[in-house]
């Protein structure tokens, strides 16, 4: 059964594994023991060490082995804005970070402090300018992802990095989707990572914190990873994480060309073979191995059950938030297609024959979901009998209120209008969304008794 999850979490690399065994046998003494078993410990993780700061182009002594990735991004910023209390509270995040980096910046927010988000474009990325714009003399610490977890979008952060090392202020990289494929920018005061992404065992975080970088660790103090991880360290696992690390970076440059053409089949193909879907995120500055795009008149979580039974791991947008009832985050950020959104991430090893085989069952299981729907096939053909109409989508939930829309719009002349009522969240981004797609006018969002009043000019 194909796998096209790793954004989620990639499969444990073959290196892992056998790290993972001979650790268990030589790596179960506390590393801090002076006696034989507990120098071997220490000769382990030391090793670990230098490999993983190797990887992330950092000096042994800045790098922390953490519980997780979300472990690590929360210490980081918690540190750094308690480090730097004296210049300021001011926090700066983009729109689109990981939901460890925004629930952090609430949490901050929450206790005082101020937090501002800097904007994305359409494909996902922050403009450098608007970054710069967004420091002042306040602002304790900024916080920029390498690559975005959902669309696979490369940010600027090496111009990022410039604009923060001008204004004085810290810059923390959340390099969990990026650190498998190359090295973070340099510019970075602080790093964070998380092994499961790359193919090493979960359970364990990469904090790094430059010399010269001020930061407190907050919490009760402890005597392990330079007391900014407390707790016995999970040494198999982080000598599994480093190996592995080693492995997938020297693998990298080979594997990314021969994934981007894969994905890039997949961009190309998908809008030929599957009418009204928006391929998202950048096409060009992006990780090798991610594609997300989104379909019209279909429930995600109804598709990706459809792809699972038909023998493939998908996901829809973020794997953080799709338990919930809102639009993901990134793509409400980013102005796109929420609806119908899948996410493909390729693992290491992914075949040619698996991805043909991805697109020839997509657009039958697509075509099943929006026929059970009821979507419109095509656009409607009855004549024009009024101005305007009134679609009430109250109670239901996306994508039957665009679905509903479809269905009338060729019931207005041009210049008439249909105003959709609907209380699903998702319906605030799936029309203007449906209204760029089908080349409509958005005229704007009303009040109504109950929800909102979403009004569309005909214009095709």
């Amino acid at each position: 059964m194909p796998y096209f999850d790793a954004a989620s979490s990639a499969p444990l690399h073959p290196v892992a594994r056998q790290a993972l065994l001979a650790a268990l046998d030589e790596g179960w003494a506390d590393p801090a023991r002076l006696y034989r078993e507990g120098r071997r410990a220490r000769l382990l993780l030391d090793a670990a060490r230098e490999t993983a700061a190797e990887a992330v182009e950092c000096r042994p002594d800045e790098l922390t082995f953490t519980p997780s990735g979300t472990q690590a991004v929360h210490s980081g910023i918690s540190g750094a804005l308690a480090g730097r209390r004296r210049t300021g509270r001011h926090l700066v995040v983009s729109a689109v970070e990981h939901s460890s980096v925004l629930h952090s910046a609430a949490t901050h927010e929450a206790r005082g402090g101020s937090v501002f988000e800097v904007a994305v474009d359409r494909s996902g990325a922050v403009s450098a300018a608007a970054y710069a714009d967004a420091l002042r003399e306040d602002t304790a610490l900024a916080c920029l992802q390498s690559a975005n977890h959902e669309v696979g979008t490369e940010q600027p952060v090496a111009e990022v990095a410039e604009a923060c090392r001008a204004a004085g202020v810290p810059l923390l990289v959340d390099a969990a989707q990026s650190l498998g494929w190359r090295p973070v920018p340099d510019g970075w005061s602080l790093l964070a990572a998380s092994a499961h992404k790359w193919g090493g065992p979960s359970g364990v975080g990469l904090l790094a914190v430059r010399k010269g970088v001020r930061f407190a660790t907050q919490g009760p103090a402890d005597e392990r990873e330079s007391g900014r991880a407390a707790g016995f360290e999970n040494l198999p696992a982080i000598v599994a994480a480093a190996a592995s690390l080693r492995a997938v970076r020297a693998e990298a440059a080979a594997e990314s060309v021969r994934l981007r053409a894969l994905v890039d089949r997949i961009r190309a193909r998908v809008p030929q073979l599957v009418p009204d879907v928006e391929v998202v995120g950048d096409p060009v500055r992006r990780l090798p191995h991610l594609v997300t795009f989104s379909c019209l008149y279909v429930d995600g979580e109804t598709l990706l059950h459809e792809l699972d039974r038909a023998e493939f791991s998908v996901s829809s947008g973020s794997s953080c938030t799709s338990s919930t009832l809102t639009p993901s985050h990134v793509l409400r950020a980013m102005g796109v297609l929420s609806e119908g959104n899948v996410r493909v991430s390729l693992p290491v090893g992914t075949t040619d024959e698996e991805v043909e085989r991805f697109l020839d069952v997509l657009p039958r299981v697509v075509a099943e979901v929006r026929e059970r729907l009821g979507a419109p096939v095509s656009a409607p053909l009855s004549p024009a009998v009024t101005a305007s109409l009134v679609v009430d989508a109250l109670g239901k939930r996306c994508p039957v209120p665009v679905i509903e829309l479809a269905k009338v719009i060729g019931e207005v002349p041009l210049g008439g209008t249909v105003t959709v009522l609907s209380d699903d969240e998702a319906a605030r981004l799936d029309i203007p969304a449906w209204c760029a797609m089908r080349e409509q006018e958005y005229v704007g969002e009303e009040p109504a008794d109950r929800g909102s009043a979403y009004v569309v000019r005909r214009l095709t």
